[in-house]
Formats: structure tokens, C-alpha cells, sequence
């Protein structure tokens, strides 16, 4: 999808010669002399328009503009997120075959118009219009191509829409693998559209396989996978935006291709939602595609550890006992809590990196969906300044999340008779349990941990992968530029801005 920022009042937009117009009407709105700011005027008079954001009146073929469809929509206070609610609204009342060239005009805004505000109206639009086509060539024809994006002062917003069109490279890349097919999306692809990225400006990517996992050593890592035919893949990402003596940021993903659940199987029904088992690893790559067109000034890892969990005749059993890469041994209690094995492996080799800070990221436990269910990822944190960051990243990212406690009681559970440390305690405060496995794991570095299991997807007639958290990610990394840097990030193109299709 094309993205443009541009200069534009109503009367600009009203001869905008796009399939759909969409007028963003907040609540300092006050109607001009043309013909377009008339008619708004005259329905939120009439009261047949609200600037209740999400409220919508929709012309068909109106003489006020050269647009066939047009929607004038409220967006309440102007705010970032009520122009969000605003904009996926009117995007979904009027996305069909028809329309490919889409024209957002803020009305009437004046300079309140923040780039926070463009931002959300980016990533508003394309989320609301994203279509999946990766096994699905027919839906191809229903893709928007175009939108434009019409804003009182475009300098004063250039920063937060080219934020917003590197996010959309991001999430949707995120979106792309998460929603294919296992059989589409195996360790060995996942380690392909990696090394693509490491094509990208100040990207490199190294790929381990099977051979490389053994002489590390990472035993936990390599029981998960020994049950299926698709050989593991342990990918290592780097963004060097950044001097070598500046501390990275890593980040670990999830990538479990496919959930069966192992020995411990899963029940059959939605058991097909188990592909959406590797999002972990898909925010990884989705932040690495944003940073290749961000290009701030900091350094980033990625690690991201990936393969199938299923039940073959030489799988892990209950009851084994692994020895993970730090030499920590392992009661595999249950073989479908594999997620927190493959990632304890991964955190003892983020060690090496000598990380200023190690965030993974994991569709982790179905505790996680009870406690906070699909409005906030579940956060733990050893470190109250990280946690704090990732908090307010959140926030501002529209992408929030909710530290969750780490108590040392919840680790009673994990006590064995036949190893340093049992994969799971009881059904009680499941999330907190399992994050208290992988606190083990990171104790040498500054460590929160992103349980993503209620915010990563969506079932039923919504099914699909949501790109959550790359936004949190994002802003997170991004202010870690400001605060330790004191850099200012440079933009890799100037608008209007193309997004590339996903690798």
C-alpha cells in the first residue's frame, strides 16, 4: 500500500479524484463557506452526525464531492486514539473491490492535528484494510493501493506519518507469516523471510541449524523439536543503527511454527489456531522490518527459536529430563508448556550480546488470556525501569500492556525431586508460573517478559494475526534512542513514502 502525506483543507479534498473520501470531523469543527463543510455542518446540526468517535454518515455520488463514496466520520477529540476507532470504522464501512485509492482529510483541525494523531490514522488505515493473500491469491483484488492522507500543516506531521508507514511495514510483515499456514510458515521459511530482512539497510541475519543447537548445547531447545520431521531453526538477527560499544537491546521471540502440544495433546477444536503459535517470532521480524526503514541510532537484536511441537514416536515424554544451555536441568512435566522451553534456551544465549535490556515475546499461556483477555498483554519485569518503559510505550503506542507480579512464592511450584527446576506448577496464576521459570534464565541482565497469548489473534469470523506488540515494541526502542542516544531518529525516505511488500 501506498501512503501520501499532503497539505489539505476541505475544498482540496472535495475534488480529490479518489474511489472513497473519508472526512475526520472532531469536535472543534466549525463549517466553512464551501459546499462539503456545509453539508457536515448541516448533519451535525440536523443531528444525523455525531463527532462520537466512530459515528459515520455515508454519501453516495453527493455533489459536494468529486468522490463517488464519501464518509463523514466523528473523531471526537482529535485524539490519536479516537482518530484510530474513527478511521478503522469508516475504512471498514467502505473497503469493497471498488475502492483503491482512499483519501483521509482531517476537517477543520487547524494545528491540532499531532503526528501522533497522523500516525494512528496510518496504521488505523491499513489495519482496517489489510488482506491476507499469501494462500489466498484471489483476494488480491480487494487490496487498497492508495491512500492520502490530508492534514492542515504536512511538515508539523511529517515525523509521526513516517513512523506510522515503518509500523505498516512492520505489521504487516507480522501479519503475513503469523496468519500463513504451518506448512507455509515452517522453521526453514521463518529462517528465509529472516534472511531476507538481513538484505535490508544496517540488518544482518545468521541462521543456526540442528547441528549448531547441539554444540551449544541448548538441550531444551532441541527435546521441543525432536518429536518432529521439520528440522529446527535458531535465527540471530542484528540492526546496528548504532556505535559497537553501545549495549543492544535483544529481543526474544516464540517461534513454535505449529502446537500440536506434544505427548500432552491439545483437543482437536481450534487446535488449527495453534499456527499463530510463533506471533513472538513474527513481531521479531516485524520490528526488524520497521527499524530497516526507521534507521534510528541504536543497536538491536533479534533471537528467535523456532520449530514444531508434535507428538511423534520419538518426542519428548512427560517426565523426561532436559539439560537446557545454561546446564540448568528441566522436569518436562508437560510437553505442551514448550514455549517457555525453547525460550529459556534463548535467554542463556542472549548473554553473550552483554544486552543493556531482554524482552521476549511469546504466545505463552491460556492463564494470560484469563487474567487480562485481549485489551492488554500480560508484562513481568525484573526491573522496574524497564517496566516502566515498556508500560508508557505501550500507552502511547495504543498497543498496551500490564505488569503482573513475580513474587518468589509462585516459584514454589516449580520444585522437583528430579531436577533443578520442573517445566510447570499448578493450574493456579499459570502465566505468573511460567514467567517465574523463565526469570531463572535472566538473571544476569535487566529481563521483562511480553505474554501475548489474548493479544496476538483474534478467532472467530475476525480470525488473524494482529501484529501486537510490534507497536509497543517500537516505541519502546524508539525512546530508548532519546533517552540514551540523544539521537534523533533518521527517517530512510522522505514522503510521499511507498511501503514495500512483505518479504
Amino acid at each position: 500500500m501506498n501512503f501520501e502525506l499532503k497539505t489539505l483543507d476541505l475544498i482540496g479534498a472535495a475534488q480529490d479524484k479518489c474511489d472513497a473520501l473519508i472526512v475526520l470531523v472532531t469536535q472543534s469543527f466549525k463549517p466553512g463557506k464551501d459546499a462539503l463543510a456545509q453539508l457536515v455542518g448541516e448533519a451535525l446540526k440536523a443531528g444525523d452526525l455525531e463527532t462520537k468517535p466512530g459515528k459515520m454518515l455515508q454519501l453516495y455520488r453527493s455533489p459536494a464531492t468529486v468522490a463517488p463514496r464519501a464518509v463523514l466520520v466523528g473523531a471526537g477529540d482529535g485524539s490519536a486514539r479516537q482518530v484510530r476507532l474513527a478511521v478503522q470504522a469508516a475504512v471498514s464501512a467502505v473497503k469493497s473491490g471498488q475502492v483503491r485509492r482512499m483519501t483521509v482529510c482531517f476537517a477543520g483541525a487547524g494545528a491540532e492535528v499531532s503526528g501522533a494523531a497522523v500516525r494512528a490514522a496510518v496504521l488505523a488505515a491499513a489495519d482496517a484494510s489489510y488482506v491476507y493473500t499469501a494462500t489466498k491469491p484471489s483476494a488480491e483484488g480487494r487490496k487498497i493501493t492508495r491512500v492520502l492522507l490530508g492534514v492542515p500543516h504536512a511538515a508539523a506531521a511529517t515525523l509521526g506519518f513516517e513512523q506510522g508507514v515503518a509500523e505498516v511495514a512492520g505489521t504487516e510483515l507480522t501479519k503475513e507469516w503469523a496468519n500463513r499456514p504451518a506448512n507455509h510458515a515452517t522453521p526453514a521459511r521463518l529462517a528465509d523471510a529472516a534472511k531476507a530482512l538481513g538484505k535490508l539497510p544496517r540488518v544482518k541475519c545468521e541462521v543456526l541449524g540442528p547441528k549448531e543447537v547441539v554444540r551449544l548445547g541448548m538441550g531444551a531447545f532441541m527435546a521441543v523439536a525432536q518429536g518432529s520431521q521439520e528440522p529446527l531453526r535458531f535465527i540471530v538477527l542484528k540492526y546496528e543503527g548504532a556505535a559497537k560499544s553501545l549495549a543492544p537491546v535483544v529481543l526474544v521471540g516464540k517461534g513454535i511454527s505449529f502446537d500440536t502440544g506434544g505427548i500432552s495433546i491439545k483437543p482437536a477444536s481450534e487446535m488449527d489456531e495453534m499456527k499463530f503459535d510463533m506471533c513472538g517470532a513474527a513481531s521479531v521480524l516485524g520490528v526488524f522490518r520497521a527499524l530497516a526503514e526507521l534507521r534510528p541510532a541504536l543497536n538491536v537484536v533479534g533471537l528467535i527459536a523456532s520449530c514444531e511441537n508434535m507428538p511423534d514416536g520419538r518426542a519428548v515424554k512427560p517426565g523426561d529430563v532436559v539439560t537446557s544451555m545454561n546446564g540448568q536441568t528441566i522436569e518436562v512435566l508437560n510437553t505442551d508448556a514448550e514455549g517457555r522451553l525453547v525460550l529459556c534456551d534463548a535467554l542463556a544465549y542472549a548473554e553473550r550480546f552483554k544486552p543493556r535490556a531482554v524482552i521476549d515475546i511469546a504466545t505463552l499461556t491460556g492463564a494470560c488470556i484469563v487474567a487480562l483477555g485481549s485489551v492488554r498483554s500480560g508484562m513481568f519485569s525484573s526491573d522496574d525501569a524497564l517496566a516502566a518503559a515498556l508500560l508508557a510505550a505501550g500507552e502511547s503506542a495504543l498497543d498496551p500492556c500490564w505488569r503482573m507480579p513475580l513474587d518468589d512464592e509462585y516459584a514454589e511450584g516449580l520444585k522437583t525431586n528430579f531436577a533443578d527446576v520442573a517445566n510447570v506448577a499448578g493450574r493456579a496464576g499459570g502465566a505468573i508460573t511460567a514467567a517465574k521459570f523463565l526469570q531463572r534464565f535472566s538473571s544476569r541482565f535487566a529481563w521483562a517478559h511480553l505474554d501475548i497469548a489474548g493479544t496476538a489473534w483474534k478467532g472467530g469470523a475476525a480470525k488473524g494475526a494482529t501484529a501486537r506488540p510490534v507497536g509497543l515494541l517500537l516505541a519502546y526502542l524508539l525512546g530508548q534512542v532519546e533517552k540514551v542516544a540523544a539521537v534523533p531518529v533518521k527517517s530512510a525516505r522522505s514522503v510521499p513514502k511507498k511501503v514495500a511488500k512483505p518479504v
